[in-house]
């Protein structure tokens, strides 16, 4: 996932209670600099503040972060020299989406998560295509007269 020009993430959204990967070629990689730190909160309020050195690598700084439970997700970096890239005094803050749990039903017994309503949006896929499938080849047949019908022993 892209979320700007020069920071990646390895999902496609952030979601809570999750470890992400961010990868970041801003202008403290481009300026050559030996180390970056990310400085990150949660919330609006910039909640649980922390810093954690980046791993430089040849894709950039990289570094794991577990997401918290919380609205948003605030950062910025500065390398060793406490240069700053804070998206212009913005800071990047992206969204901490919430997971939809209405399809998944706790199974008291076993402790195992069934996903209710997924099976059956799945079967109900296959027979639409088998649906499909089966009007694109016979009813042209049909149509064209070219339908031959299985010969029975009764038949013959």
């Amino acid at each position: 996932m892209e979320l700007t020009k020069n920071i990646f993430f390895n999902t496609d959204k952030l979601v809570p209670n999750t470890t992400v990967k961010i990868s970041y070629v801003g202008k403290l990689f481009q300026n050559d600099s030996e180390e970056v730190y990310i400085h990150y909160g949660f919330g609006l309020l910039w909640e649980n503040v922390s810093e954690i050195k980046m791993e430089k690598t040849e894709l950039g700084f990289q570094a794991e972060i577990e997401l918290q439970d919380s609205e948003s997700f605030n950062f910025c970096f500065r390398n060793g020299l406490n240069e700053w890239d804070n998206n212009e005094g913005e800071n990047y803050i992206f969204p901490i989406e919430k997971v939809d749990t209405s399809l998944v039903l706790i199974d008291d017994n076993a402790g195992v998560s069934v996903h209710k309503g997924l099976r059956k949006s799945y079967i109900w896929s296959k027979k639409l295509k088998l649906a499909i499938y089966k009007l694109i080849i016979y009813v042209p047949k049909l149509i064209s007269g070219n339908y031959k019908r299985k010969l029975t022993d009764q038949d013959q």
